[in-house]
Order: C-alpha cells, then sequence, then structure tokens
C-alpha cells in the first residue's frame, strides 16, 4: 500500500503539468525560453567579464544600476507579453458578452412568440365564448324577427299567412334556422311597391316599432361584441351578411326617417310585455 502512493503522486503531478503544458499560451513558452536564455548569458557575462568575487565588492549604487539594466529587458519583455495575453482575455471576454448577447436576444424573440401565441390563444378563447354567446343572440334576434313578422303577415296585421303555414316557419327556427323569418321579412321588403309600404311593415305601427327598435338594440350589441374579440372584422363582415344584418341594414334606414317616439328604443321600449 505504501509504494502506491509515490505512483500517484507522481501520476497527478505529471497530470498537472500536463494540462499547464496544454493550457499555456505560446508567448509564455516563449518569455521563459527568452529568460532563460538572457540569465544564461547574464551569468556567462559576469563569470567571464566581471567575475563573483567583483560584483560582490561593486558599491550598492553601481550594484543597483547593473541589476537594473540587467533585468530591465526582461521587465519589458514580460511586460509586452502581459499586454498580448490581457489582449486575448479581452478578446475571449469579448466573445463571451456576444455570446450571452445573442443568447439573449434569442431568449427575448422566444419571449415574444410565446406572448404572442398566448396573445392567439385568448384572443382564440374570446372568440369560441363570442361565438356562444352569438348564438344566443341570433335566437333572440330570429324571435323578434318572428314577432316582427307576425304584426304585419299574421291574422292581426295586413297578411293572410295561413296558420300552418306560420306553424312550419316556427318549427324551421326551431330547428336551429334563426333566420327564417329574417328571410322572410326581406322578401316581404321588397314585394312592397313603394317606399312607404316598406316603412310600414317596420314602423307603421307602435308595436312594429318596438319590434325593430328591439332588433336593433340586440343586432349592434352583438357587433360591438364582434369588434372586440376580432381585429381584422371578419366577424363583422359574416354577421351583416347574414340574413340578421340585411334586415338591420333595411331597419336603420328606415329608424332615420321615422319620428322620435318610434326610433327612439328608450321610448318604445326593447322587450314585449305579454
Amino acid at each position: 500500500m505504501q509504494a502506491r502512493h509515490p505512483q500517484r503522486k507522481r501520476k497527478r503531478k505529471t497530470a498537472n503539468f500536463a494540462g499547464f503544458s496544454s493550457s499555456a499560451d505560446w508567448r509564455i513558452w516563449l518569455g521563459l525560453t527568452l529568460t532563460v536564455a538572457w540569465l544564461l548569458l547574464g551569468t556567462i557575462y559576469v563569470s567571464t567579464s566581471i567575475g563573483w568575487t567583483n560584483l560582490d565588492e561593486l558599491p550598492a549604487h553601481e550594484l543597483g544600476s547593473f541589476l537594473e539594466g540587467a533585468f530591465a529587458p526582461l521587465a519589458f519583455l514580460w511586460l509586452v507579453i502581459g499586454y498580448f495575453l490581457q489582449q486575448k482575455e479581452l478578446e475571449h471576454n469579448t466573445d463571451a458578452l456576444r455570446s450571452q448577447a445573442v443568447a439573449i436576444q434569442r431568449t427575448a424573440e422566444q419571449a415574444v412568440i410565446q406572448s404572442e401565441q398566448m396573445a392567439a390563444n385568448e384572443m382564440h378563447a374570446r372568440q369560441e365564448a363570442f361565438l356562444q354567446v352569438a348564438k344566443s343572440v341570433n335566437g333572440q334576434l330570429g324571435s323578434i324577427a318572428a314577432l316582427l313578422y307576425l304584426s304585419s303577415q299574421g291574422a292581426g296585421g295586413d297578411g293572410n299567412i295561413a296558420q300552418d303555414e306560420i306553424g312550419r316557419l316556427f318549427g324551421q327556427m326551431t330547428a336551429q334556422d334563426t333566420e327564417v323569418f329574417s328571410r322572410r321579412l326581406l322578401s316581404t321588403t321588397l314585394s312592397q311597391e313603394t317606399p312607404e309600404d316598406q316603412y310600414a311593415l317596420y314602423y307603421g305601427t307602435l308595436v312594429r316599432a318596438r319590434h325593430t327598435n328591439s332588433f336593433i338594440f340586440s343586432f349592434e350589441r352583438m357587433m360591438r361584441r364582434a369588434e372586440i374579440v376580432d381585429t381584422d372584422d371578419m366577424l363583422r363582415d359574416a354577421l351583416m351578411a347574414s340574413g340578421h344584418g340585411f334586415v338591420y341594414r333595411i331597419m336603420k334606414r328606415h329608424q332615420a326617417n321615422a319620428p322620435r317616439e318610434y326610433a327612439d328604443h328608450k321610448i318604445t321600449g326593447t322587450h314585449i310585455d305579454f
């Protein structure tokens, strides 16, 4: 056991020396070589020209001048080597800082991408919620359009639509076709001969004005919600191009010509008290 320890120590020393030799800069080796050579030349010079005995007998100021002249080149040499080594270290530090800057930039870009994805996911969730609300609002608009249509075309109005036809239309609306009465209003409006007859379909009576204002009020609330959740106005365009959207446009045109007591939903109200 005792014989193995020196071997281990020698192996460690050899390994440390190998690591130093592989990591040391060539400038250090050049400086060491020149330093050793300079010291050898100085030793030879003292031995052959001055003599070690005479060197010991020199006065202090002359000995100081001699040592200053002898070691000044070495000091200058290692100063230059230290400058270049420091410059190399600064280059390494600059490269490290540049790499850190690139890594920080990539992290920032990744953070931006993640934030954009989170914003897109949030917007998608808000749009999904809007579609659920819009489904209920479209059902409400379908019911209002049905009441408005019956007020003019039903038995109590100016039309003569049969009860069987009314039942069929309500059955179609119940089967998720919420725009069936809006389409009927569109066709009825186009069949009128004069603008006055068209106006009478929407604002001819107080009840019709209430239904029309209720339809406009509900549709515009849904449009405002669509503009919040869809910055590209795709939902808004789709709503305006629907059956409810076309009826809304016609209603707004006639609302502008109606008297204030009929045109203002705050006066007529937006709900029917059965």
